[in-house]
């Protein structure tokens, strides 16, 4: 018979060897590998495995002859910038070997001022055409305004009937090649006149 209350409500197994063991959370794979998706992940055969690594040595393979392939390619490239860049100067030195043997001959040669004269007017004119032949062109610029990027003045003088900036002559000519300045031309530049002379012409 029940007790003076009237119901048995005590919990059933709650003796000490009863406990129930704590159910785990989180399944795991015979493999050990933690499932996707709620689906355990098989583990790999040993041909499977085989064949991840023949594929990782084989990609490890093609990384290093890439890595080989481009140090060689950048070896390539500096040797052809070097060898390209012997080929210039050694174009502009032969180019120059003929006014230096003209040079020794106006030297060696018998004869008056006018035979030295002549001879060095050649040398001249075959220095001028080595250079203009590889795109030097020679800066000159008397009659012309003054640039400040490629004449340097040297002095300013007061000039009749010439537009102040205008360059009145040349000290020493400049070279550009192609769009580069090699060396700026040194001139000598017209200013208006002060107070105490003739005004100004602008």
């Amino acid at each position: 018979m029940s007790g003076g209350n009237g119901r048995d409500d005590a919990p059933v197994g709650t003796g000490e060897g009863d406990e129930q063991p704590a159910r785990e959370t989180t399944d795991s794979s015979p493999s050990g590998l933690t499932p996707v998706d709620g689906e355990p992940v098989a583990p790999l055969t040993r041909e499977e495995t085989e064949a991840l690594r023949r594929e990782c040595g084989d990609l490890k393979d093609q990384l290093l002859r890439r890595r080989a392939d481009f140090e060689n390619y950048k070896k390539r490239v500096e040797r052809d910038r070097q060898a390209a860049a012997l080929d210039a100067e050694a174009g502009l030195l032969n180019a120059l070997i003929p006014t230096l043997d003209n040079l020794e001959r106006a030297l060696e040669a018998a004869g008056g001022e006018g035979a030295l004269r002549e001879g060095v007017e050649l040398i001249r004119r075959e220095l001028m055409a080595a250079l203009e032949s590889r795109g030097v062109v020679v800066e000159d610029p008397v009659g012309r305004p003054f640039d400040p990027e490629a004449h340097q003045a040297l002095a300013h003088e007061p000039a009749e009937n010439v537009s102040d900036g205008t360059v009145l002559e040349v000290l020493r000519k400049g070279f550009r090649l192609r769009d580069r300045l090699l060396r700026p031309a040194l001139v000598k530049v017209a200013k208006g006149r002060d107070d105490n002379g003739p005004e100004a012409v602008h």
